[in-house]
């Protein structure tokens, strides 16, 4: 091995190092940032490197030269563009977007180097087979998040029946592929089968679901890049990818366990109604009590520990920063605040973290569900702030959708404000018992503005 091989091969090894120290960093709110960056910075110069290799072994044409260029600038430019004008409330369907690219580029990698690499040919089906689900999968989860697609179950008529026979098709030809013939038609018709089954798979998958099948993409994503890398024979591209499939399997199942749902009748699609739900009774309704913001705001002045739930009516509000307000006024007079998450709370895994990191929440104050729910007993006021079924009481019962389903436990505070603009259901579809519990003031009003509303009457009580 030449020194030039060793230092490549050292620099490869120190951009795998950023990868596993930026993904540790990850773990926290307060380091995930920098764990961005580092993880960045370590796969801009494993580029770099890549490219003085290829430059060194003079694999670069000047036609290859400008696709590269053309393809880096374009990339750059879209995703500095998306990174700064996409919404926080958009950043789910964005994320899908990223999974299908990278499933995407994933798979094209195997179709273009199939010639080269008959050694290996394993990981080029394999590659080809989870890009393309991917690819096809996510653009329907991000059509699904932004509203294109009916959030509700579609279920297309012997789908399941078609995904297997396009399961079975696929597995022929990647067998025929592998066995010596690798005629691209082949590899092509793998593409095609998994592009296929990635729609067939997504459609019948509900709303409620989403955060699962985001995670469960994201592990596809890197599952198919680490494939790649084997093709390519880059060990960058193994070790990012591994780390992405680890680490979105984990999620995947621990969000699976959130809600308390087999990973496998997630994929089977049927649960969650999406936007399509039936809206129930609303203000004025005899079986609930409501609120005025002016009582609300005097309510939460007197307290002495308030827990504020975040849910995906904040996100479509845009009221994080109103939130924040509101818990940095009450901070002020003493009163301790604290933010309960749950972990399918809004439409992607840590929604409502990025959210309230996005308006300066202090780290300390947000609290998961594990340390939340020994909380609330010890609670004076639960302010909850468009969340749904994550506060369901009737999840502790047997025979609804939502049973089982670990909740945070706010109907255990003294007393609950639940802000919402009406007593719609949650993605399960059915009524919130925490709604009709005598302990619950209802104050219908958008998130945004009822946040505002509440802060100003916090001010006027405070005067």
């Amino acid at each position: 091995m030449s020194a030039f091989d060793t230092i490549v091969h050292l620099v490869y090894l120190a951009c795998a190092t950023s990868f596993v120290a930026g993904l540790h960093l990850m773990n926290a709110p307060a380091t995930a940032r920098r764990g961005n960056r580092i993880s960045a910075v370590g796969m801009t110069v494993a580029i770099l490197t890549t490219a003085v290799v290829l430059i060194d072994q003079g694999g670069l044409t000047s036609p290859a030269v400008l696709a590269l260029v053309i393809g880096s600038v374009a990339g750059g430019a879209a995703g500095l563009i998306a990174a700064r004008r996409v919404k926080m409330t958009a950043m789910p369907q964005l994320v899908s977007l990223f999974n299908a690219v990278g499933g995407g580029a994933a798979a094209l990698i195997a179709l273009g180097d199939r010639a080269a690499s008959a050694q290996a040919a394993v990981t080029g089906v394999l590659d080809v087979a989870i890009g393309a689900v991917t690819f096809t999968g996510s653009l329907v989860a991000s059509g699904k998040l932004a509203g294109r697609i009916p959030g509700r179950p579609i279920t297309v008529p012997s789908g399941r029946w078609i995904s297997a026979g396009l399961a079975v098709a696929a597995v022929a030809m990647g067998i025929w592929f592998v066995a010596g013939d690798a005629e691209p038609w082949l590899l092509a018709g793998v593409a095609v089968a998994a592009l296929a089954a990635g729609v067939l798979l997504t459609l019948p998958i509900g709303g409620a679901d989403m955060p699962v099948v985001i995670s469960l993409l994201n592990a596809c994503t890197g599952t198919a890049v680490a494939m790649a890398g084997f093709v390519l024979e880059s060990t960058p591209l193994i070790i990012a990818g591994g780390l992405v499939g680890a680490a979105g399997a984990i999620l995947t199942k621990l969000m699976a366990d959130a809600m308390n749902r087999p990973i496998g009748a997630i994929i089977a699609g049927g649960y969650g109604t999406g936007d399509a739900v039936a809206v129930a009774a609303g203000p004025g309704s005899a079986s609930v009590r409501e609120i005025t913001p002016d009582d609300a705001a005097i309510q939460l002045a007197y307290a002495g520990k308030v827990v504020i739930v975040p849910g995906y009516g904040l996100a479509a509000a845009q009221a994080q920063h109103e939130a924040v307000a509101l818990a940095e006024a009450l901070t002020e007079r003493g009163v301790e605040v604290t933010y309960a998450i749950h972990p399918v709370a809004g439409r992607m895994p840590g929604h409502m973290n990025v959210l309230l990191a996005e308006a300066n929440a202090p780290y300390p104050q947000l609290r998961d569900l594990e340390e939340s729910n020994p909380e609330f007993a010890r609670t004076d006021v639960v302010l909850v702030v468009g969340a749904n079924d994550v506060t369901n009481p009737a999840a502790r019962r047997p025979g609804n959708p939502v049973s089982g389903m670990p909740i945070l436990d706010v109907d255990k505070a003294r007393s609950v404000i639940v802000l919402k603009r009406s007593l719609g259901h949650g993605y399960a579809g059915i009524d919130n018992e925490l709604y009709t519990d005598p302990r619950t003031a209802m104050l219908f009003a958008d998130a945004k503005a009822g946040l505002a509303a509440l802060l100003s009457g916090l001010h006027a009580y405070a005067s």
